[in-house]
């Protein structure tokens, strides 16, 4: 999963000292709970400031001005323990780059999806998800007992600019071939369930018998989700 967010639109003030100044950058890793959990404090809160501080160890340090019925503001702060990534192993956290992909295609609502997909879950562990270049997507499960198929269409596909070159074999290829991947439900599950919002744009790219690379756009953020395909 690749999540990235707009600075404007989450931070009134931002102070950044990198590395150095050539990689004015930081690498950090957490968990994702703790960060979740101080978040949560914040909900109601006059101020959230963020900072990485050094207490005994590197922390990212939350502090959360919230409301009082007093003159003063009452300060909750949380300090995050963090591991710091040097700068040698930044190269295995760049960006992934897009595949190759044999089919692009918007996909449909995602809570509609997602009822789709829990229905199916109760039924197979697996999910083939398939699509051609004419607004057509299917879900479909196979056991020894049944076959279910969900089909969706006119979905449209998305038309990629010039500088991605390396995506000619989506456009040469025969608009109604399908392109397909079987992915394990529990995967696309956790994606679909995490979608509290309906994304502006969102749209699915299959490498056939190899990955599914999911692309959800937000007014303030995007997010990238690969799930590979099962042998």
């Amino acid at each position: 999963m690749w999540c990235a967010l707009s600075q404007e639109k989450f931070f009134d003030e931002f102070q950044m000292e990198g590395a150095a100044a050539e990689d004015n950058e930081i690498y950090l890793e957490l968990t994702p709970e703790n960060f979740s959990r101080a978040l949560k404090t914040a909900q109601n809160a006059k101020a959230v400031k963020i900072k990485l501080t050094n207490k005994q160890c590197p922390c990212l340090t939350v502090a959360v001005e919230l409301p009082s019925l007093a003159s003063s503001s009452r300060i909750v702060v949380h300090d995050i323990p963090v591991g710091m990534i040097p700068r040698k192993l930044w190269g295995d956290f760049r960006e992934p780059s897009l595949p190759d992909f044999d089919v692009s295609i918007y996909l449909p609502a995602m809570k509609t999806m997602k009822s789709v997909v829990e229905r199916m879950k109760n039924i197979s562990h697996s999910l083939v998800i398939e699509a051609n270049q004419q607004g057509e997507m299917n879900l479909k499960i196979e056991t020894a007992l049944v076959s279910v198929t969900t089909h969706f269409k006119a979905l449209g596909n998305p038309a990629w600019v010039s500088e991605h070159a390396s995506q000619k074999p989506a456009q040469e290829r025969q608009p109604e071939r399908m392109a397909e991947a079987r992915i394990d439900i529990k995967r696309l599950l956790q994606l679909l369930a995490g979608q509290q919002v309906n994304p502006a744009k969102a749209l699915c790219n299959i490498v056939n018998q190899r990955i599914v690379h999911f692309i959800l756009l937000h007014e303030d953020f995007s997010l990238q989700y690969f799930i590979p395909a099962l042998a």
